[in-house]
Order: C-alpha cells, then sequence, then structure tokens
C-alpha cells in the first residue's frame, strides 16, 4: 500500500489489474478529454509505463481501491509531465464511470497531494487540465489549487487548451 484515505488506500498497478484499467481507458466518457480510442495494446503500454515510473521514479499513477469492497475502482497519483520547456510533478486521477460524483476522485487527489508534500518532500504540485473538463476544475480547487496558466498541448488529435492548476505545500 502507498497511501490510505478514510475510503480507499492506493497501492501499484500490477498486470492483474488489466481488467479494471481497461474499463477506465477504454469508456469514452471517461476518456473524452484524450479524443482518442484506446485499444487492448493502448491499455498494455499505459500499464507498462506505470510500471516503469514506479521503478525510474518510485511513484506514478497507482490503483484506487475501495477500502469496503476491495475492488480497484480508478487510478490516480503523481507523474512527472511536460511543461513548457519543464517537467512538474501532477496530480492525476482518472475513475470508473459508476465511481464518478461520490468524492473519491478528490479524496485519492488530495491523499496524493499529502504524499508529495510529506513523503517527497515537495514544496509545489500540478494538475494539468483540459480547458473544457470542468470536474477535474472542480477536484483541483477542492485540493486548495488556482489557476496558473493556460497553454496549448499536444494530444492524440491535435493540440489542445489546457490550464496549469497548482498549490503549495
Amino acid at each position: 500500500m502507498i497511501l490510505e484515505t478514510e475510503r480507499l488506500y492506493l497501492r501499484e498497478m500490477n498486470q492483474s489489474d488489466f481488467e479494471d484499467l481497461a474499463e477506465i481507458l477504454q469508456n469514452p466518457r471517461v476518456m473524452y478529454a484524450y479524443e482518442h480510442d484506446f485499444s487492448d495494446n493502448d491499455v498494455q503500454e499505459w500499464l507498462d509505463r506505470q510500471i516503469t515510473r514506479y521503478e525510474k521514479y518510485g511513484f506514478g499513477l497507482w490503483a484506487v481501491i475501495l477500502k469496503n469492497t476491495d475492488e480497484m475502482i480508478g487510478q490516480a497519483g503523481l507523474t512527472m509531465q511536460p511543461y513548457k520547456d519543464t517537467e512538474v510533478l501532477e496530480i492525476g486521477y482518472l475513475l470508473k464511470e459508476r465511481f464518478w460524483h461520490y468524492g473519491y476522485a478528490s479524496e485519492a487527489a488530495n491523499g496524493c497531494k499529502k504524499y508529495a508534500f510529506e513523503q517527497l518532500n515537495r514544496d509545489k504540485v500540478y494538475s494539468i487540465i483540459k480547458s473544457d473538463n470542468y470536474a477535474s476544475m472542480k477536484v483541483a480547487k477542492s485540493m486548495g489549487m488556482k489557476k496558473e496558466d493556460e497553454f496549448m498541448t499536444q494530444y492524440y488529435n491535435g493540440k489542445m487548451l489546457h490550464y496549469l492548476y497548482s498549490v503549495y505545500k
């Protein structure tokens, strides 16, 4: 276990999480911000990328597990993401659609923020959010984040406007 919140715990993902991860990444409503359909191969590459991040950085996107059922309901964690000419430590999260609107994203994201500040000794964390992703903006604000910048970033189907949110320790 990486971290624990009131209703959740986060742990490293492994190959046995493929089906749960596919349920997230292959749902167009969950992945609308990416504007890309994920194949089984894409899901495997995503999973492999997280495992590589664990080895390289000691963190990545982790499985979000509901304590009372032990079900994987999403993924949340910390990743190094490109921003202009540098990289920033980003809090990211994606939940299975049926677990939306219960406060789990905010709970997991706040746990990741605390982990970044206390375990990684970081002074600032970020979230990079597509300009029309109002739910993620609400989660960012629940963590005390403020919009710091607007910029264009390259995704699968071209450049898209994104906002950089951040919060200090």
